[in-house]
Order: C-alpha cells, then sequence, then structure tokens
C-alpha cells in the first residue's frame, strides 16, 4: 500500500468514526446542560464552593463566575510551580521562575497549553497532575459553558437569563470530560501508552552522555489533553514521543479524540436551538474547511520534489516513521483547527506552503470544528456576520434563529473578530521591531519570521503549538506570549456573553417569506465564503511576509 493511499485510508476511517458517535455524543451533551437534576457528587462540590446551582445567572454574572474562576486558577497553578522544590513527587527539579511560571499557569487556565520548556526536565508529578491536568479538565469545561451560554441565547426569548456557571461547569467537568478521558486512557494504556509515578531512570549512553527517562501519569493527561483540546505535552516531544503516541493506531485515536466534541457539539447546538438542521448547516461548514485543509496539506506534504522525497514518499523531515506523511498531515490540521495544539510531528519541518496551512488553520479563528466550546460560539459569531452581510446585499434586517441582528449585536460580532487579529499583528510586530526579540528566531528570513508569527498566532488564539525553532523561554516571550493568551481567551468571552444577554431578551421574529434560510446549503456556502475573505483581507499581508513568500520561493 502506498503511503498516499494509507493516508487517504485513515482520512475515511477517521471521519466514519466521527460520524458514528456524533448523534449520540452530541444529544447526551445537550440532556446534560438541559437538565435539572443534580448528581451526588455535584450536590457536594456545590456545597464545598458555596454555589446554589438552580440560581439563573444574567450575562454579567455568568462572566463574573468565570473570570473568578480562571483567576483562582492561575494563582493556584502559578504558585504550585513557584513552590515544587518543596513539594514531593518533584524528581529532584527546583522551582519554576517567575516569568515561566507566570506564562505556563495563564496556558493551561486558558485551554491554551502552550508550553516554554522541556516537560521531562521541568515538571514534577505532583505540578503535572494536581496542576497541569486539574486545568486540562476545567478550561475545557469553561469554554464548552460560554458555547452553551450562548446557544440559551439563541434559544431562550424575553429574558437576559443564561444559566448558571457553576453547574455548567461542574457538569461539564463530571458528566461529558471524566466519563470520556477516563475510556480514552484506558485504550491509550492498553495499545502502550505508559501511566506510572516512576521517578528518573538511566537508560544507557548515548552520544557520550546519559540518557534519562522519566515516567508519569501519561495516558491520563494525554486522554483529557486531546478531549479537551489543551495539547500540552508531558514530554517535550509531544505526541511525536513513544510514551505518549506509540502506534500508528493511537495517533488515529488522539486525533479522534481532539475532534469528536468540537464535532459533536454542533448537534448539541441544534437540539437546544429546536432545529437539528442548523446544526447540520453549522457541521457542514466546519466539515468543508476541515477536509479542504486536509487535503491542501497532504497534496503539499506529498508533492515529490527532488530524488530525497520521492525516495520517502513525501518531506519526511520531522516526521516520526511509525506515523507517515498522510496522518501526519491529519494532526497537524485537526490540532491547529481546533485550540489543541498537540503535535505529533514538527511544522517548521513542513513544506513553505504545509507550514503556512497550519498558521492559516488557527488565523482563521480555529472554528473548523474549533476547540471544545470556543469553536463552536466562534462559528456562531461568524454566522451572526454572515446573515448581516446577506442582509445587507438584500436590504432586509438581518435574523439569525429568529432573533434580529442590529447594531449591537454586530458591535459586538465586530469587537469579537477583530480583537485576536489584533493582538497577533501587534505583538508580532513589536518582536521584530524591538533589537532583542530576534535573537530567539532560530532562522532568518521568510522562515524566522514564521517563527515568530505563528508563536502569536498560537498564543492569541489560545492553540499552544509551536513552529519550533523559536527560543521562545525568554522574559519577552513568555510575558508577551503569556499576555496574549489572556487576552484573546478572556476579551473574546465578554464579546460572546454579552451578546447571548442580547439575543436572549428578544422575542422571537416569525419566519417570513423573505427570512434567510440559514439550514441550507446556500447558507452554508456564505459562511465558509465570510470566513475565508475575513481572514484573508486580515491576514494576507502577513503571511505573504512569511510562508506564502518562502512557499513561493522554494
Amino acid at each position: 500500500m502506498g503511503p498516499v493511499l494509507a493516508g487517504v485510508l485513515q482520512l475515511i476511517a477517521l471521519i466514519a468514526a466521527l460520524a458514528l458517535v456524533y448523534v449520540p455524543l452530541g444529544n447526551y451533551m445537550a440532556r446534560v446542560y438541559s437538565s435539572d437534576k443534580h448528581w451526588r457528587v455535584e450536590k457536594w462540590i456545590y456545597k464545598g464552593i458555596g454555589a446554589d446551582p438552580n440560581t439563573e445567572m444574567r450575562w454579567p454574572a455568568y462572566l463574573r463566575g468565570v473570570l473568578a474562576f480562571s483567576a483562582v486558577g492561575v494563582l493556584f497553578l502559578y504558585l504550585l510551580q513557584r513552590l515544587q522544590g518543596i513539594l514531593p513527587g518533584s524528581l529532584g527539579f527546583s522551582s519554576v521562575n517567575p516569568a515561566q511560571s507566570f506564562n505556563t499557569a495563564v496556558s493551561f487556565v486558558t485551554n491554551t497549553n502552550w508550553q516554554s520548556y522541556y516537560g521531562e526536565q521541568t515538571m514534577g508529578h505532583v505540578v503535572q497532575t494536581a496542576g497541569l491536568a486539574v486545568q486540562n479538565f476545567v478550561s475545557a469545561a469553561v469554554g464548552i459553558a460560554v458555547a452553551v451560554a450562548l446557544v440559551r441565547g439563541f434559544a431562550r426569548s424575553r429574558t437576559g437569563e443564561l444559566g448558571n456557571f457553576w453547574a455548567d461547569l461542574v457538569r461539564g467537568t463530571i458528566r461529558i470530560l471524566v466519563p470520556l478521558a477516563v475510556v480514552a486512557a484506558l485504550v491509550l494504556v492498553a495499545c502502550g501508552a505508559i501511566q506510572n509515578f516512576s521517578g528518573i531512570h538511566e537508560v544507557g549512553q548515548f552520544m557520550g552522555g546519559h540518557q534519562q527517562w522519566n515516567g508519569g501519569a501519561v495516558a491520563s493527561q494525554e486522554a483529557i489533553k486531546e478531549l479537551g483540546t489543551n495539547g500540552g505535552g508531558y514530554f517535550n516531544a509531544n505526541s511525536a514521543h513513544p510514551f505518549e503516541n506509540p502506534t500508528p493506531f493511537t495517533n488515529l485515536f488522539e486525533i479522534f479524540l481532539l475532534l469528536v466534541i468540537p464535532f459533536a457539539l454542533t448537534r448539541t447546538f441544534g437540539v437546544m436551538v429546536g432545529s437539528i438542521k442548523q446544526g447540520y448547516a453549522i457541521l457542514a461548514t466546519m466539515a468543508t474547511i476541515w477536509v479542504g485543509f486536509v487535503a491542501l496539506m497532504m497534496w503539499t506534504e506529498f508533492a515529490h520534489h527532488g530524488a530525497a522525497l520521492q525516495a520517502a514518499g513525501g518531506a519526511m523531515e520531522g516526521k516520526e516513521q511509525r506515523i507517515g506523511v498522510g496522518a501526519s498531515s491529519i494532526f497537524a490540521v485537526s490540532t491547529t483547527l481546533t485550540s489543541t495544539g498537540a503535535v505529533d510531528s514538527f511544522h517548521s519541518s513542513f513544506t513553505g506552503l504545509g507550514g503556512g496551512i497550519t498558521i492559516l488553520g488557527m488565523q482563521l479563528g480555529e472554528i473548523a470544528p474549533g476547540g471544545t466550546g470556543s469553536g463552536l460560539y466562534g462559528m456562531l459569531i461568524m454566522a451572526v456576520i454572515a446573515v448581516f452581510i446577506a442582509g445587507l446585499m438584500v436590504g432586509r434586517t438581518p435574523e439569525y434563529l429568529g432573533k434580529k441582528i442590529g447594531t449591537r449585536e454586530m458591535k459586538l460580532a465586530a469587537c469579537y473578530i477583530l480583537i485576536t487579529p489584533a493582538l497577533v499583528l501587534i505583538f508580532a510586530a513589536a518582536s521584530m521591531a524591538l533589537p532583542t526579540p530576534p535573537h530567539s528566531m532560530l532562522n532568518s528570513g521568510a522562515h524566522g519570521f514564521s517563527e515568530v508569527l505563528y508563536a502569536f498566532t498560537s498564543a492569541a488564539n489560545n492553540n499552544g503549538s509551536a513552529f519550533a525553532g523559536l527560543n521562545a523561554n525568554t522574559d519577552w516571550f513568555n510575558t508577551m506570549t503569556g499576555l496574549a493568551m489572556l487576552f484573546g481567551r478572556f476579551l473574546p468571552m465578554v464579546f460572546v456573553l454579552a451578546l447571548a444577554g442580547s439575543l436572549a431578551e428578544q422575542k422571537p421574529v416569525p419566519v417570513t417569506a423573505g427570512t434567510l434560510r440559514t439550514e441550507k446549503p446556500l447558507f452554508t456556502g456564505l459562511l465558509v465564503g465570510a470566513i475565508l475573505i475575513i481572514t484573508g483581507l486580515t491576514y494576507f499581508p502577513a503571511l505573504a511576509l512569511g510562508p506564502l513568500a518562502e512557499g513561493l520561493a522554494s
């Protein structure tokens, strides 16, 4: 079997697996967030934190819950790292320095999982399990909660109430993420991923030095890392490391994990707003972009330029032999079109155009299918903008799901789509203009600029993957990427929740002959076009200086 055919067959198998669980998982999540029953363990948690899960919240209260919970998470994780040197199970590692502790705390709380450190040489078992792994669960649950609040904004009328943040957070963690992560971890352990709390072992000499391996609760962290679209690896090599991702099957399984909840949430959306077809329209938009990007990536990475690439069956630099070009291409597209950031290959070693595809995937806003929750609310914001564009073309007040899209709604949607590009471009420009930050670049020219552009695109979009080659463990990059992650996560949530509150207060608008049918293929095409055009107009100059220049020169 040739490598191209193997890659295509893996893609077909992945699509089939996602289709198989789409309806049951989507329906289950809709029931979770619509139920008025509380499990016993959930009642214990509510009592412990002093929350009343039956109290409905308007959007300012919901936002305060999100921000307060996240602020406590940042502080706890920062202190855990700073105290690591005196904690048991630290494997002899010292406390993490302040700038890197800040960056890592912000990174995991914002569901970014950007790592400017070597995991196996920096973090002990306590920080990995009690700190990083816990945030992998709750940061994902926060994203889903915000998405559900926006869906309730469309579904409800004549009320500003969006549900209860604490109930949504706890249910998302206890009823969805924990059970799925347990099953996924068992599969990974059965397939060869490690799960232990062993120390550091010397396993021989390598190039004149001693080679050491650490153990760890790797399979459990790997499961929620992908399932919650987090991406932070136990080891520096991330999902290219055989302890995290030992076989071609586990590689495909991990891609399935990082896509399954974001895609299934479109079904949840359709059920909660009372129109399954609306969910399918959003799903079709996400799937069209994802499949298109995978096809483009495979084409660029299988292109046989020169004898070496022909012999290898594609661009094998930076890729694992056991995984291959096709699976690496699917993983790279999936991890950058979601907010996962995990890698099974090094994106800096992709072809110039292939590297550009990974950057563009994040610059779309990671909405195809996006992160756990963030992908759905990002796509719904783009849907609001698409119906506004359609309304301008026909001279009619735009409507979406029975709600008028007026001046207030469009201002909030516009602020949402502008904040992340502003962060990316301003921070990248400052890093190139100042004298010290460019010293962190391994490469010069277009590829070096791509390293910096990728870093801030990844941080502001809460992706977390790195282009490699950039030394981001400096005070400048630790601080600036930390700020980009904070603003890129929570400022958009402000606009999403404000929009949800505005929509929930409206009364339904009756459907007429002039209403745009947003469940039809025509709207799906309009939405795909709006996404690509808005992103292209925003980022094309920066892409032209980096990956496009490199790709055209090669």
